[in-house]
């Protein structure tokens, strides 16, 4: 079986000229690279290697297709004629049998699909590589979604994924870029997404969690998850009803606001990173559906992005700095999170970073592209060995994604002068006397128990003096006695602040 699949991927690989790519970047001094050489004959093609290589991915199948996808992501690694084809790949798998899916469902439950559904659709309504859906209905009647996983796939995608694995071992030693590039880091970034997304009950969490941070927001509807009738291999969830957002004149029609739409594309996008830390990560347009009130439908939610409050600071300080032309700040937010050497000359990467900048802010915002001017910025930052952040690939992804929709929907959009308020007001949220409030409302609770064992603590340490362990229990009271005086600042300046109040109600307000 091995044998056989590997036999194709070299057969399609030579009918679309993959060995070329391959060979013409093939470090001369590289044994196996010459023998290669003289072994297979130079071809010509008419198509550009991009080309070649999307129709390759699609030929061999919905794994490699997925691959190339999650490889296009990767702007900071691929060149960019391959990232710009690779992106235009879509999950396009004829579904498999009803029969096979029916077999499945009684598998995981273990009864009849006539006991568990009162209805269920013989037609499947979506198919991917990984799973299908179909619409059912429980037996009170409620309309639901059921996502059942592809028989056999995991076996199908550990097959593929060894293939991968051997594939980039051999374009790290045979290509000069190979190195450069890590296909191995990036096969395994790639096996790691895919496994999360055949436990159907981590997209279902997923979607769970998504839809209480939306709970009663005009904004997103994301579906309701029936936990009683999920399982790894099974998900059901409420059916939505709503036009793909990709048919914008069966929109206008439907008398939607598109530019309304657009803009509300742009605040869930941003009260998902900077509010949550917790982002739909797979946001192409099969994927969105529009409802009947014009609410975005999210669907599909095995991608999942995730961020720090350390990642979600340094994101708004480099936004709103753009913003600002303050290219100094964001040299130093880079410094600051730790993502380039400590040693990395300010002066230095700023001139670099305002020569990927300063050009665009002499053409009209609604032509600038924000997803590719953070691109750009990730790219010159690598220059001076900024380390790759995977959440930080999926978010420039989301970002590419959202703002592409935003601009079908509305070619004026401008989405620097959409975001730059909500940041605005996020960064207020953060530095402003809510985030003190909130911070000691959060430290209060543990301090409450520390402040009694101060004294205790103390005596202990003084009473070890000579033990070799002072150090570090010297290192600890610090901390502790640090985070005190931060507490007892922040209650001093609330003071203050409920002092000045109320003499200002006494005085001024009578």
């Amino acid at each position: 079986m091995r044998l056989f699949r590997l036999a194709k991927i070299v057969f399609v690989s030579l009918r679309f000229g993959l060995d070329q790519i391959l060979l013409d970047g093939a470090s001369s001094t590289t044994r196996v690279g010459e023998w290669l050489r003289r072994l297979i004959p130079q071809r010509r093609f008419t198509q550009p290697r991009a080309v070649r290589l999307r129709l390759a991915l699609e030929s061999l199948g919905p794994i490699f297709v997925k691959f190339g996808q999650v490889l296009s992501t990767r702007r900071d690694l691929v060149p960019p004629d391959l990232a710009e084809e690779l992106a235009r790949l879509q999950d396009r798998v004829p579904p498999f049998p009803t029969e096979l899916a029916l077999a499945r469902v009684e598998a995981e439950y273990g009864r009849s699909v006539q006991e568990v559904f009162l209805s269920f659709g013989r037609e499947p309504v979506a198919s991917a590589s990984v799973a299908q859906v179909h619409f059912a209905t429980l037996h009170d009647g409620t309309e639901v979604a059921v996502k059942v996983l592809r028989p056999g796939i995991d076996k199908v995608i550990e097959h593929d994924l060894a293939l991968l694995e051997v594939a980039a071992t051999l374009i790290e030693k045979l290509w000069v870029e190979g190195r450069r590039l890590k296909p191995r880091e990036v096969v395994a970034e790639f096996a790691k997404y895919l496994r999360d997304e055949l436990d159907l009950m981590r997209e279902a969490a997923n979607c769970s969690q998504l839809r209480r941070n939306f709970a009663g927001s005009d904004l997103l509807e994301v579906p309701e998850v029936h936990w009683d009738y999920c399982t790894s291999n099974v998900m059901v969830m409420q059916r939505m009803h709503g036009t793909p957002i990709s048919r914008i004149e069966a929109l206008r029609e439907q008398g939607v606001d598109l530019k309304m739409l657009s803009r509300a594309g742009v605040e869930i996008f941003f009260t998902q990173v900077f509010r949550d830390g917790f982002f739909h990560a797979d946001m192409h347009p099969g994927n969105i559906f529009v409802s009947a009130r014009g609410q975005y439908i999210a669907l599909d939610f095995g991608i999942m992005g995730t961020l720090e409050e350390r990642d979600k600071q340094y994101l708004a300080q480099n936004f709103l700095a753009f913003f600002r032309r303050d290219y100094k700040r964001v040299a130093q937010a880079h410094i600051d999170a730790g993502w380039v050497p400590p040693d990395t000359r300010v002066d230095e990467f700023e001139s670099a970073i305002r020569a990927v900048c300063e050009p665009i802010f002499d053409r009209p915002l609604k032509d600038i592209s924000f997803g590719k001017t953070l691109l750009r910025l990730f790219q010159t930052a690598r220059r001076f060995q900024m380390e790759v952040q995977p959440q930080l690939v999926l978010l420039q992804k989301t970002l590419l994604n959202v703002e592409g929709l935003g601009r079908d929907l509305d070619p004026e959009l401008d989405l620097w002068k959409t975001a730059k308020p909500f940041l605005e007001r996020w960064m207020n949220d953060q530095v402003g006397w809510r985030a003190l409030l909130r911070h000691v409302k959060e430290e209060a609770p543990g301090w409450a128990g520390t402040l009694p064992q101060l004294p205790r603590l103390v005596h202990q340490v003084l009473t070890r003096a000579a033990e070799p362990v002072l150090r570090n229990e010297l290192d600890e009271m610090s901390k502790r006695v640090t985070r005190l005086m931060r507490l007892l600042t922040a209650f001093g300046v609330v003071g203050a602040l409920l002092l000045g109040a109320t003499v200002w109600q006494i005085f001024f307000r009578g």
